[in-house]
């Protein structure tokens, strides 16, 4: 049996709890082949949704709940999902009942044909048009800066290999660049349509006020695309190009100083010329720090700048065993004669001509 987590972040959404459970066991008691967990996580809910989850995880042993102390977002809220899901596919879920419980096994078939993220296509969005026109401008943009071309981002309904999920790391409001994001590790990512409902109980979380925080963290998610491992390209780059501009303008200023006896004062030029090269050197110097400081914090997480899909044949068995491993600690608590020194050895103290056991 093939092995499924479901995790459904939720806040304030109890009216739609009690129709969203009820609809995702009978999707889940459709697939055959599957057996799955739902982990709800309650993300500061203070309508009562914590006490309804409570009672479905208490009474259903299919389902588990995650309660955070506050309201910390839907990106905490998938990363704790997908720390704690035990299946081998991860699917998300709205607890908003917009999201089509019954589109999970659409998505798990795709999995099926060796794709490591499906994401879901509300082609047919049943949301309002100011709502809707800035997330496909939104989407036209994100896939242009990422490269990763998707109809619709913002969908939270997808479908993870688990070793591709918790390989990321979510923070800040990144949850809906994860295809983007995880396109690092090389993965496959491909789009199906899902069917979305409009919104019956409750009201939406996000609005048009959230344009500018996607645009800054769609500059965020192209650094770490292109520039997370080695950021003193970036930086370097741009310090060179103003050091090389301010240069030039201060070689033409000394030309017309020396050969043609131009005064320099009150030159705004030579100020500006000056300014590029401080600029640049800073630039420089910043891309250094960087690059030191990412050296330091991957060395310190023991962090690997690759990721393998698989390894095959011998290459599998080069990583020593934890005997291996135990044998070789052992070794290095050996004594001058090469026994091993436990706590019953006997140890000669020659300044007291005494014997003490240690």
């Amino acid at each position: 049996m093939k092995t499924l987590s479901v995790v459904i972040p939720v806040f304030d959404e109890r009216d739609n709890i009690p129709v969203v459970y009820s609809e995702l066991n009978d999707a889940l008691d459709t697939l055959a082949d599957w057996t799955a967990e739902v982990i709800w996580v309650d993300d500061g809910s203070v309508d009562g949704s914590y006490e309804l989850l409570r009672d479905i995880a208490l009474h259903d042993e299919r389902h588990r709940l995650i309660r955070f102390r506050r309201n910390f977002g839907q990106t905490a809220a998938l990363a704790a999902g997908f720390e704690h899901a035990t299946g081998s596919v991860i699917v998300t879920l709205d607890g908003d009942l917009q999201n089509d419980p019954r589109d999970i096994a659409t998505l798990l078939a795709k999995i099926d044909e060796g794709h490591d993220i499906v994401n879901g296509w509300r082609r047919h969005r049943k949301d309002p048009f100011m709502r809707r026109l800035p997330s496909r401008i939104a989407n036209s943009l994100i896939s242009r800066v990422t490269g990763v071309h998707l109809h619709d981002y913002g969908c939270t309904l997808k479908a993870y290999r688990s070793d591709v999920a918790e390989n990321l790391s979510l923070h800040g409001d990144l949850h809906r660049f994860i295809p983007a994001l995880a396109s690092w590790y090389g993965v496959d990512v491909t789009e199906v349509e899902v069917n979305h409902r409009p919104r019956i109980h409750g009201r939406s979380k996000y609005g048009i006020g959230r344009t500018p925080r996607v645009l800054v963290d769609l500059i965020t998610v192209k650094f770490l695309l292109g520039y997370s491992a080695r950021p003193g390209h970036l930086f370097g780059v741009f310090g060179l190009v103003l050091s090389f501009v301010g240069t030039a303008v201060l070689a033409v200023l000394s030309v017309q100083r020396v050969f043609f006896g131009d005064p320099l004062a009150n030159r705004p030029s030579l100020l500006l010329a000056v300014l590029l090269i401080v600029l640049g050197i800073q630039f420089v110097g910043v891309g250094l720090l960087a690059e030191l400081i990412i050296r330091a914090a991957s060395a310190g997480a023991n962090r690997d700048t690759y990721a393998i899909r698989e390894l095959v044949g011998d290459l599998a068995e080069t990583k020593p065993g934890l005997s291996e491993v135990l044998d070789e600690s052992a070794s290095r608590v050996r004594g001058l004669d090469g026994r091993r020194v436990g706590t019953q050895d006997e140890i000669h103290d020659p300044s007291h001509g005494a014997r003490r056991e240690q």
